[in-house]
């Protein structure tokens, strides 16, 4: 709907955003409110201006010039200030955000947050807060940057028996198993680019082991299925075991090696998993690369629908934030209910199941170092047939003559991953079998 110019009386009042941290992104969402002429407002419907903002330190430089007075380093400025209608939250971090975010929200103020730890570990509880107080609770920028994804989940896909979430939720895996698969760079050196870009932290570990991505995945599973689920129901494993010849032979085989995130719903149970998998060359998700994301979901009317764009970054997390503010202004003058109070219960009432690894079915490859001598491959195959493991295909490329051993691949029918990792561990154990080098499940 578009805005009208001419505001009535009770319209024309100005709506005070506080802003929680001026970091990359809270410069971006400081610029667009305090942008030039009144387009902002324009598109809410009442003017929209941005009052206080809370940092660390008042003196450090910035890229942006504030009015003066409009900085502090004492929180309850904001919390407190009964004229401060909208928190906008991008400070990071959990134990300060969700204290915070608790305070404001009990205090009847809209909040409005790109924190997806925090809504990943307590998000069921900030809605239920912000549904006692009257309140809303937006997070459109916790989950895919500038992808309308949550808003879509909770709204537009409401009415779904959401099947599946594929998704690739992790610019900067994302870019490093680009960078493996076009150039074949090592994990290390591929990382230190994406660090050099900005890309990656000095400390990657939330980003290559997969706990930033099971941060997104918690929430969007928690919305899909209306249920509070908890970043510890999700399996996860990370990418820095990948080397270059991954990516050959998936190639070789007709796949792309992508780090998924993945939500299903199987006989009432939900599995949530995160880690490397080979997907088809010709799927959408395989053609998915560099710093941008991907959510393919699966529904029971909509079928299969992907969403794709900028996952990170100042401008599409903006987009995002600043989308929310917008949305949040719109419902202040109207009777809507608040807006962010779902997934707290199930559809039907009755809570699903969490499904454990060990009961995934799947494909898998399998990259071992062997001895280069008779007998090996009659062993493993052994194995492999008393875990009741099919063999789809045996690939041997590279013979290391000076230490007498090869590389082969196998490739699996699909099997019980509790089947396969006690297979792994008995062929890790025969004589013939130097190393086994990588695993990695082959998603259809």
């Amino acid at each position: 709907m578009t805005a009208s110019t001419g505001m009535s009386a009770e319209s024309s009042a100005v709506i005070n955003v506080g802003l929680l941290g001026l970091g990359v992104v809270g410069t971006g969402v400081a610029e667009k409110l305090l942008g030039k002429g009144s387009p902002l407002s324009d598109v809410a419907g009442r003017p929209v201006q941005l009052k206080q903002v809370l940092v660390r330190d008042i003196s450090r430089p910035r890229d942006i010039d504030l009015p003066e007075g409009m900085l502090t380093t004492n929180a309850e400025d904001i919390l407190a200030d009964p004229d401060i209608h909208i928190l906008v939250e991008v400070m990071g971090g959990v134990d300060s955000a969700e204290g915070y975010l608790k305070q404001g929200l009990a205090a009847g103020k809209h909040v409005v947050t790109a924190n997806k730890e925090v809504m990943a570990k307590s998000g069921p509880e900030l809605m239920e807060l912000a549904r006692r107080n009257g309140a809303s609770l937006l997070f459109e920028a916790s989950v895919g940057g500038g992808i309308p994804i949550v808003g879509c989940m909770m709204n537009e896909l409401a009415a779904n028996d959401i099947r599946s979430i594929r998704s690739i939720i992790n610019g900067t895996t994302n870019y490093i198993l680009t960078r493996m698969a076009h150039e074949r760079t090592s994990f290390q050196q591929a990382l230190g680019e994406a660090q050099q870009l900005g890309y990656a932290e000095a400390d990657p570990t939330n980003d290559v082991e997969g706990i930033d991505a099971a941060y997104k995945l918690t929430i969007l599973a928690s919305l899909g299925y209306r249920q509070a689920f908890k970043p510890g129901d999700v399996y996860c494993e990370g990418i820095s075991k990948l080397e270059p010849q991954d990516f050959r032979y998936a190639e070789e085989l007709g796949y792309a090696i992508k780090f998924l995130a993945i939500a299903n719903l199987n006989d009432g149970a939900v599995q949530l998993r995160v880690y490397p998998a080979f997907v088809p060359a010709e799927h959408m998700l395989a053609k998915v690369d560099g710093v941008y994301n991907a959510v393919e979901v699966d529904g029971s009317l909509c079928g299969k629908v992907l969403f794709h764009g900028m996952g990170a970054g100042r401008e599409p997390t903006t987009s995002a934030v600043v989308g929310d503010v917008i949305e949040v202004v719109r419902k202040m003058g109207s009777q809507d209910q608040p807006s962010g109070q779902v997934g707290v219960e199930p559809k039907n009432g009755t809570p699903l199941a969490v499904r454990p690894i060990g009961d995934l079915e799947a494909q898998y490859y399998i990259r071992l170092e062997v001895a280069d001598s008779p007998g090996v491959l009659a062993q493993i195959a052994q194995v492999l047939g008393d875990g009741q493991i099919s063999i789809a295909a045996v690939l041997q490329r590279e013979t290391h003559h000076e230490t007498q051993s090869a590389e082969i691949v196998i490739t699996t029918h699909p099997a019980k991953e509790a089947s396969v990792q006690k297979a792994l561990e008995a062929m890790a154990g025969l004589p013939g079998v130097k190393r086994v080098s990588n695993t990695i499940r082959i998603e259809e």
